[in-house]
């Protein structure tokens, strides 16, 4: 349902879908099913490289993005892309990939986000970067894009996420989408997080 409600609010003149593996496939897949364009697996991943935006450094980050993904040119070349993936958390990932799609010959890329923009930490046993570091957290949407190289950028609204997962009460913590912790964070912990 993520990617059908992100279709609707996000839609785009494109060609093909192609997710960001492997967290954007289901996504895109039902993106493509609400929207008719086609879904086509144009990156391709080695699974032998762990989750990039966890790595404590920028330059081991760069370098696992560059042998996670290759294109299929021939999938990509003079197409109107939409890049569908989970979430963008510092950017500098989201960025490497666009640039690798434009490289492999795309005409146009548009990034959609099956979240909303994470703009908080969580203190809850996620390992996210401290709040200065999420982009979200200090750039508007256009800003993002801007920083991508996207053509257009959609991120999921926090009602549509709650319609998609059935969350009708309220009751799911949204707090890295909303900065509305359930419970009181700590002062001192807060602190401590934010000096990364």
């Amino acid at each position: 349902m993520l990617g059908r409600f992100l279709a609707r609010e996000h839609p785009v003149d494109a060609d093909v879908i192609v997710p960001v593996p492997d967290s954007g496939v289901p996504v895109a897949t039902g993106f493509a099913e609400e929207s008719g364009i086609p879904f086509r697996i144009a990156l391709i991943r080695n699974h032998y490289v762990g989750r990039t935006f966890i790595e404590p450094d920028q330059a081991i980050r760069d370098f696992g993005v560059k042998l996670k993904l290759n294109p299929v040119r021939s999938l990509l070349e003079g197409k109107r892309v939409v890049l569908v993936d989970d979430s963008i958390v510092r950017g500098t990932t989201s960025r490497k990939i666009v640039r690798i799609v434009r490289e492999a010959g795309a005409r146009e890329v548009h990034m959609r986000i099956s979240c909303p923009p994470t703009v908080s930490p969580c203190f809850y046993g996620i390992d996210t970067p401290t709040k200065k570091e999420l982009i979200a957290a200090t750039h508007s949407v256009e800003e993002i894009r801007e920083y991508l190289g996207a053509d257009s950028l959609g991120y999921l609204s926090v009602e549509n996420l709650r319609r998609a997962v059935g969350d009708n009460e309220g009751r799911f913590c949204l707090a890295c989408y909303t900065s509305n912790y359930p419970t009181a964070i700590q002062e001192p912990l807060i602190a401590l997080r934010n000096r990364g």
